[in-house]
């Protein structure tokens, strides 16, 4: 985790942005301490075991997460989520500390009977956010990110046995959705980052074709088992030497093999890595209107006219598809404030902006995008 960057491709945009997933940890492990200190000082009933099983869960529940998060996980593990992977991690952490970590994969599985724990672990309202928001923040330079950390901490409770917000606390939880939905437009979403994560995946991709028809590529052995292979949830299960092999990955494997890959046979590989290594990405356009077929096309003609390669071939030099933009989802693990007459709300409807209601929906963008070198 030291060596894997929190935001992938985003120092491309931000160059502060070099924080690690290690960082994160750390700062997610430091809050949920102070959280379940909040919550023993309010009377909420938590033994030190469980104490120790949240802090835990907090500290390993990105260990799933490899480099480059999505645009890996898109190409190298298509069919699986960190979060499994993670679980996997933690299996296997628990065989070497004999049984040490079973309350903490159930907190992190929700499977402990106290859901409050799992709330602070995961939920719209996790430890996980409020360290992300703000290090995010402050490591891109974005101030519309920043949250009250400590505020909303302090205003945390239990109520049945779920984590609630009491009523003080709703303008900073108000605070904290709209920081979410600017950083994703601003940050996560931030169109040259979509630009260059597209570009990283077409560039796996290829070198994935590339493997799978017996080219031997020149990476090291966790990255090279990846190409080579297409890994299922059953292949971790069925061998540790496949989680061994994804505990070695991070962002080194995959820069020093761009780097020796930019000077390869294959022209189509070679110029993606060149493109990534030089900072010449995709040209890319955005829009709220879906991608038209026709559109697609006429940029796969361009790229096989310019680059004098077949149409198959093309596709590795163009993407299209969606991203979209989940600040708060309202149907699902909502986030409920705790009126002084005790009544439950979801912050939808108990905060006064109309915003509140509005970010609530899942905004989507389409994008397509093309060497900059193909004008249309």
């Amino acid at each position: 985790m030291r060596h894997i960057r929190q935001l992938g491709m985003t120092e491309l945009v931000y160059p502060g942005a070099i924080h690690t997933r290690f960082h994160h940890a750390l700062g997610a492990y430091y809050l949920m301490t102070r959280a379940l200190e909040v919550l023993r000082s309010k009377g909420v009933d938590i033994t030190d075991e469980e104490i120790e099983a949240a802090q835990i869960a907090t500290l390993l529940h990105d260990t799933g997460h490899g480099p480059f998060s999505h645009a890996l996980e898109e190409t190298l593990l298509p069919e699986l989520k960190h979060e499994s992977i993670s679980f996997l991690i933690m299996k296997d952490l628990n065989r070497e500390f004999n049984g040490g970590l079973d309350r903490a994969i159930r907190i992190f599985q929700n499977t402990y009977p106290r859901k409050f724990l799992h709330q602070l672990v995961s939920s719209q309202l996790d430890i996980d956010r409020l360290d992300y928001l703000n290090r995010d923040s402050f490591f891109t330079g974005v101030k519309e990110g920043s949250i009250g950390t400590d505020r909303i901490i302090a205003m945390l409770n239990v109520v049945k046995g779920q984590l609630v917000v009491e009523e003080k606390g709703i303008y900073n939880i108000e605070n904290f959705l709209n920081s979410r939905r600017l950083m994703y437009w601003q940050v996560y979403l931030h169109k040259t980052s979509v630009s260059a994560e597209r570009l990283l995946v077409n560039l796996i991709r290829r070198a994935q074709y590339l493997s799978s028809s017996g080219e031997r590529l020149p990476a090291s052995d966790a990255l090279s088992h990846f190409l080579r292979h297409k890994v299922t949830l059953d292949d971790f299960s069925a061998s540790r030497d496949v989680l061994h092999y994804f505990a070695q990955l991070d962002d080194y494997d995959v820069w020093g093999a761009i780097k020796a890959w930019q000077s390869h046979r294959d022209s189509i590989l070679a110029v993606l890595c060149q493109m990534l290594l030089n900072r010449r990405l995709f040209h890319i356009r955005l829009t709220s209107q879906p991608i038209q077929k026709a559109e697609a096309e006429k940029v796969r003609e361009a790229i096989v006219e310019n680059f004098e390669i077949t149409r198959s071939d093309a596709t590795f030099l163009f993407s299209h598809g969606t991203v979209s933009n989940e600040a708060y989802l309202s149907e699902r693990n909502t986030i409920q404030i705790l009126k002084k007459n005790g009544e439950l709300l979801d912050v939808a409807q108990a905060s006064d902006l109309p915003n509140i209601k509005a970010i609530s929906k899942i905004v989507k963008k389409n994008y397509l995008c093309w060497p900059k070198n193909i004008s249309l």
